[in-house]
């Protein structure tokens, strides 16, 4: 169920309640951390899903044959078993708490299980359905709350920074794989790294312009007012680069989560970028 790519959830669930001033409104912080806890379900069988679709393929990979599935460690029928019961038990929860929570979840696995079947095989469809993927995870944090200023920009820089790491990812593991990449995976055939190093630039530039656009054009009062937002901006683009420095520079090869997870200037950055938007909303009297 890969929990490492859980962080995922946290960063694409929670600024709905940041962001609309609720952080520390008690019942709408619990409702969006109910939320996550779902994604990050419904996500695991998702992932335990695609590994069964692809274990044979997976065998080929120098680190995917690793996994519980293609290695051997988790047998199969128990993995079956479990794509089934996980999702249902998901939507049974989603639905006794919010219904369009539950709409959500349903939209967000079914693209993902025709993604799994057919979608990834598909250039540029396939990227697009894992970004997709991640505006849910955003408007899954919307709708279980009472949301005043969450500005539609955010749904547009979240969707364009999933659209970065995800083909980040790809071009590193095309890298990875080298001559075998069509072999483990069909979709590389149509990629190469031309392609993928001009999708990232202009991926990387409209990152970038939305977000400050959002810092000028959010709702919010406060940040409408101030313009304290265009403080965070320098934070983002160091974001950028610094994972940009991470694959061209240091040929890092790991997915995007992973290197959230070890890379400590990474982490620093998005520290401090949240730290600075919590003072502005939350500390700074206005």
């Amino acid at each position: 169920m890969r929990p490492k790519q859980w962080t995922k959830n946290v960063l694409f669930v929670f600024p709905a309640l940041v962001f609309d001033g609720k952080l520390f409104d008690i019942p709408s912080f619990f409702a969006v951390a109910y939320a996550c806890v779902l994604l990050c379900l419904i996500a695991g069988s998702v992932y335990i899903l695609n590994d069964l679709v692809d274990i044979e393929s997976d065998k080929l990979h120098p680190r995917k044959r690793l996994r519980p599935l293609p290695s051997g460690q988790l047998p199969v029928m128990v993995a079956r078993v479990a794509v089934v019961i996980l999702p249902l038990t998901v939507l049974v929860l989603a639905v006794a708490f919010n219904w369009r929570l539950a709409v959500i979840l349903a939209i967000y696995f079914v693209s993902q299980i025709l993604y799994s079947f057919y979608l990834k095989h598909i250039v540029i469809v396939d990227i697009l359905t894992v970004t997709s993927g991640f505006v849910l995870r955003v408007a899954a944090g919307v709708v279980v709350i009472q949301v005043t200023n969450f500005s539609p920009w955010l749904y547009v820089c979240s969707g364009l920074l999933a659209l970065f790491l995800a083909i980040g990812k790809r071009r590193q593991e095309l890298l990875l794989l080298g001559e075998n990449a069509a072999k483990v995976r069909k979709i590389f055939q149509y990629y190469n790294l031309q392609f993928l190093d001009e999708m990232l630039r202009v991926v990387t530039t409209g990152t970038f312009i939305t977000y400050t656009m959002y810092t000028i054009e959010a709702p919010s009062p406060i940040l409408a007012q101030t313009k304290m937002a265009l403080a965070t901006v320098p934070f983002v683009l160091y974001g950028l680069f610094r994972y940009l420095y991470l694959i061209y520079v240091k040929g890092e090869m790991s997915a995007p989560d992973e290197v959230l997870l070890k890379d400590r200037p990474l982490q620093i950055d998005i520290v401090l970028f949240a730290l600075s938007f919590i003072v502005i909303l939350y500390v700074i009297p206005h």
